[in-house]
């Protein structure tokens, strides 16, 4: 099985949604930019936010297996994805990629 790492790339914010359809809360979201993290034998990695695990686990499950080219070329490596995590108000934007083939 391939290991892949997960790269937070960028989040997004949505004032204008926040205010007109979330409830006040004081804590969201723990990932910062740039912040790694190795998916083993495709496994939700030690400390990986669980709801972004969701929005990405079918990938990084077929990327451990050797699969790839998702979408018939979407990505520029086929070996790769990039996959947003699902809070509608401030997605986070993940890399995901396998970091060394098969043996």
């Amino acid at each position: 099985m391939n290991k892949v790492r997960i790269t937070a790339i960028r989040q997004t914010i949505y004032p204008d949604l926040m205010a007109k359809y979330e409830n006040p809360i004081e804590h969201t979201c723990d990932v910062r930019e740039g912040q790694q993290w190795i998916s083993i034998d495709g496994k939700c990695p030690d400390g990986m936010c669980p709801s972004a695990w969701c929005s990405m686990q079918e990938f990084v499950e077929a990327l451990a297996r050797g699969e790839g080219n998702f979408y018939d070329g979407w990505m520029k490596n086929p070996m790769s994805a990039m996959i947003s995590c699902n809070d509608g108000f401030r997605p986070f934007s993940f890399h995901i990629e396998v970091v060394n083939e098969m043996s």
